[in-house]
């Protein structure tokens, strides 16, 4: 992410202005940062995770819902996020809503450009997120996902090369195989 030559800003002020700009922008600490372009390979494996966290909600009935890139999550005032994928439960918001207030996982599918602050920066701000149960990071590269989830005080780290991720609450399974098929 670069960061931008814009005033600072608190995640309000952020929202109004990011509705009409071109691209994607992220907010960190009331900074403006431009989003990278996206690798084939990189968007490949951002459609599988929704692809299969959809097909998983499907299948258990649950009350949850799927979003692709595009929505916000606020993660405190001056910091928002747009991550690759996310799930949320309860109501569905409204068709013209561009935030989650409370996600329940969030994915983020590596780059080049990001790898460091996906893997650091904003492990330690979703998890700010009381919803927040899990905390997915997508190799695009290789059959690999780090699983962070939050147990009681504690985040968890896995370390997934093989077979399926269990997401409990709210009670899915994402299968590795559906994310990296091909």
């Amino acid at each position: 992410m670069t960061a931008l030559t814009k005033p600072r800003m608190n995640v309000d002020e952020f929202l109004s202005w990011a509705v009409d700009q071109p691209g994607r922008f992220e907010l960190f600490r009331g900074e403006v940062y431009a989003m990278s372009p996206e690798t084939v390979g990189h968007a490949k494996v951002k459609g599988a995770v929704y692809r299969g966290l959809l097909a998983a909600v499907r299948k258990s009935g649950y009350p949850c819902h799927v979003l692709p890139d595009g929505a916000t999550v606020r993660v405190d005032d001056a910091t928002a996020y747009e991550p690759d994928a996310l799930l949320y439960c309860g109501q569905e918001l409204a068709v013209s809503s561009i935030e989650v207030p409370e996600p329940v996982i969030v994915v983020e599918v590596l780059s080049p450009s990001s790898h460091q602050v996906d893997l650091a920066i904003k492990l330690a701000g979703y998890f700010l997120l009381p919803s927040l149960a899990h905390y997915l990071i997508v190799d695009p590269t290789r059959s690999l996902i780090l699983h962070h989830s939050r147990t009681g005080d504690a985040i968890l780290t896995r370390v997934v090369t093989e077979g399926a991720i269990v997401l409990d609450p709210p009670g899915l399974e994402l299968a590795l195989a559906d994310v990296y098929a091909g």
